[in-house]
């Protein structure tokens, strides 16, 4: 959340526009019936809720499904112990340097390079895993950390996953030339760890995975820009006050919120969520030169990744 739009006097929502746990927990049920299998936290920063691990204890007593958080990683040394006891089956790391200013010039935060790995180190010690750190690559800011970080996971035995530089939101100045082709990553990869394709495990599976010749894990990417893969998308987005978004480059979601607080039955919420599903026509990523002189899509920091 860039501080030139998100300052000190930006007007954030009221608590009472915020689902409760136990909103979220009861569309979630209702995700489930319909035919949802994994579950994921995100944010902004899952962690900057207070108690989350209460929401993800009342997750894991409702559903079965696999249960995961994508954070930062600022707060997650305090808070690793608490997700795992109350039922988080893994979590995913934002990391895109190892480098301080590196780092401190992708994110604009005010907090080290330290701190997100000690994070990281809490969060396998309390069996959070498997562990994925998914690092955005930007041309000129933080290309040159790519061998770096690949050689961490290969270190540390974690997934690295490179992601494409998106255009999500209005507020990052996203320009074309700012994207380093997935390929590209590869190739420098490839040159100095030797790596082969991996079948995908299931359709619509995001990230395509490579694995190390030599026994060193795994690597993956993510190129939505270059390698849209809208046609397989199955993914549906929550937004903490009761919106649903049926593509991560939505400008408009469904409102869930009044009508649940309004005593819908499941049913009648459940027909809702179907009625969106069945009739989306979101194909941002193949139609992007297009779409972009419409309405600006909603921010990755209101929806997750």
């Amino acid at each position: 959340m860039p501080r030139e739009h998100f300052g000190a006097d930006y007007q954030y929502l009221p608590k009472s526009s915020v689902l409760s746990f136990e909103e979220i927990s009861r569309l979630v049920r209702i995700f489930a019936t319909l035919g949802a299998e994994k579950l994921r936290l995100t944010g902004g920063e899952p962690l900057l809720r207070r108690d989350v691990h209460k929401l993800v204890g009342l997750l894991r007593a409702s559903s079965t499904m696999e249960l995961a958080m994508t954070s930062n990683g600022s707060l997650l040394e305090k808070q690793a112990e608490a997700l795992a006891t109350a039922g988080l089956d893994r979590i995913t790391i934002s990391l895109d340097s190892t480098h301080d200013a590196t780092f401190q010039a992708m994110n604009d935060v005010d907090f080290s390079v330290d701190r997100v790995i000690a994070g990281i180190d809490a969060a396998q010690a309390a069996g959070l895993d498997p562990i994925k750190i998914n690092a955005v690559v930007r041309r000129n800011v933080n290309e040159a950390s790519v061998l770096d970080l690949a050689s961490f996971g290969r270190q540390r035995g974690h997934t690295v996953r490179f992601i494409e530089y998106m255009d999500v939101g209005y507020t990052n100045s996203w320009k074309l030339g700012d994207i380093v082709p997935a390929s590209e990553i590869l190739d420098r990869i490839h040159a100095r760890f030797p790596i082969e394709a991996l079948h995908p495990r299931y359709r619509g599976e995001v990230a395509r995975r490579y694995r190390y010749l030599d026994g060193g894990g795994e690597v993956g990417v993510i190129a939505s820009v270059t390698a849209p893969f809208c046609g397989d998308c199955s993914r549906a987005r929550l937004s903490a006050d009761g919106h649903l978004y049926t593509c991560l480059f939505a400008s408009e979601g469904l409102d869930l919120r009044a009508p649940l607080r309004r005593g819908e039955s499941d049913e009648e919420l459940a027909r809702r969520i179907e009625e969106r599903w069945v009739g989306r026509t979101d194909r941002y990523s193949e139609q992007r030169a297009v779409q972009r002189n419409n309405l600006p899509p909603v921010e990755m920091s209101y929806i997750g990744g």
